[in-house]
């Protein structure tokens, strides 16, 4: 425990008072705590207000807890972080209403992803306003989950389109892209497809406004991928889908997307880590070859997800041997796969230490996203975003924002 601690317990107590607040210290205790320094074993959590106060080596309840968890030796871990979900438990992010991010973002927050980034496939200008404005007022509010506002097109390969809607998707649109900056302060992320006419000059603009530029349902090859790189994408969407690996051209051979992802030493990548999109070897080559730093967990989860409906926000979408697809089988159309299945799916099914599949759902999505100043690791000062999980890897609690969380 650190020695200011009983300092600091005095000071929170006289803000109590003088704010008409009560501030509670909650202890998790008796834990196998992941920290970036690596495990404790039977150590503590202290968080109060929100936020960690301490990370301690001693399984000791201490005197000033208002509050003790017994961890019962399961694994204390770092909340997850999803930069890639289009709803669940029946709700689609595309709907654009308070209720429906609202049900989504509850749904797998129950399962231990206690940041979220919502996703819009490929949309209309209306539909994309309509789901800026919602995202918009909910980062406001307090506690929230939502961090931001993810894109996921519209400026996509048309021969790449996999489960988007055809009709929809198009080329950048300057006027288009540059309403939705400006006129909202909630998009964090945006996919184009880098080979499209005015790629490279809307990355350089996106990334100049801090919002992370990826590179999503393409067919571009070495030359584009490197160009995009050096206009400031630094990220590749669900790495292996919606793009092509090594492939010939009549006779001659070439470098698909895959392979110029791997030769970008700056640029990352997003696995979706549900065991059906990409096979648990690809998993693992993948976490070989870009590394925890390179790597995040996501689930690109749609609707379906832990609902008990069958009917998707897409019509065409059908539910069928654990995935979702379209109806003619041609492409994959997204997942029901959870926080909590992606890091189980890591380490079970792909052989990732269990440490390297908590940072890539945690750490690396906070880094990739600017925000582990505040989330992503348990550390003092940090939030109090955090899930515990058994031997089995099945979750025991998820805490957000220093709140258990309740379904």
């Amino acid at each position: 425990m650190c020695a200011n601690y009983g300092k600091y317990r005095y000071l929170c107590k006289w803000k109590s008072k003088t704010s008409h607040s009560i501030v509670m210290l909650t202890q998790i205790y008796n834990g196998h705590i992941l920290t970036p320094e690596g495990w404790i074993n039977g150590g503590s959590v202290l968080f109060e207000d929100g936020r960690i106060v301490e990370v301690s080596r001693s399984s000791h309840v201490v005197e000033q807890a208002d509050k003790a968890i017994d961890a019962r030796g399961s694994h204390v871990l770092p909340g997850g972080i999803e930069l890639h979900c289009h709803g669940g438990g029946g709700s689609d992010f595309m709907e654009g209403t308070a209720e429906a991010f609202r049900i989504a973002a509850h749904t797998h927050l129950r399962h231990g992803t206690t940041a979220i980034y919502p996703t819009l496939s490929s949309a209309t200008l209306p539909m994309m306003d309509a789901a800026c404005a919602t995202c918009q007022e909910l980062m406001k509010q307090p506690g929230t989950t939502i961090m931001g506002l993810h894109l996921e097109g519209p400026y996509l390969n048309p021969r790449k389109a996999g489960a988007q809607m055809p009709e929809i998707i198009r080329t950048p649109d300057p006027a288009e892209y540059t309403h939705i900056v400006e006129d909202y302060d909630c998009v964090r992320r945006w996919d184009v497809a880098p080979e499209l006419p005015g790629a490279v000059e809307m990355g350089r603009y996106i990334t100049s406004k801090g919002i992370v530029a990826a590179i999503a349902h393409t067919a571009a090859e070495y030359p584009e991928v490197k160009a995009a790189c050096e206009a400031g994408y630094t990220l590749a969407t669900h790495f292996y889908n919606g793009m092509p690996g090594f492939h010939n051209v009549r006779e001659y051979k070439h470098a698909g997307t895959v392979e110029s992802v791997y030769l970008m030493e700056n640029m990352s990548v997003e696995m979706i880590t549900d065991g059906i999109h990409v096979p648990p070897t690809i998993l693992r080559l993948i976490h070989r070859m870009k590394g925890v730093e390179r790597t995040a967990l996501v689930t690109d989860a749609l609707a379906l997800t832990d609902s008990d409906s069958d009917k998707a926000f897409d019509p065409r979408v059908i539910l069928e041997d654990g995935v979702c697809k379209l109806s003619d089988r041609s492409a994959l159309a997204g997942s029901i796969a959870t926080m909590d299945r992606l890091i189980r799916t890591a380490v079970n099914l792909a052989d990732i230490p269990l440490r390297d599949a908590v940072r890539m759902a945690s750490e690396t999505p906070a880094r990739i996203m600017g925000i582990y100043d505040r989330k992503g690791s348990l550390q003092r000062g940090k939030d109090a975003d955090m899930m515990i999980m058994n031997d089995d890897l099945r979750l025991q609690a998820v805490f957000s924002m220093g709140q258990r969380v309740e379904d």
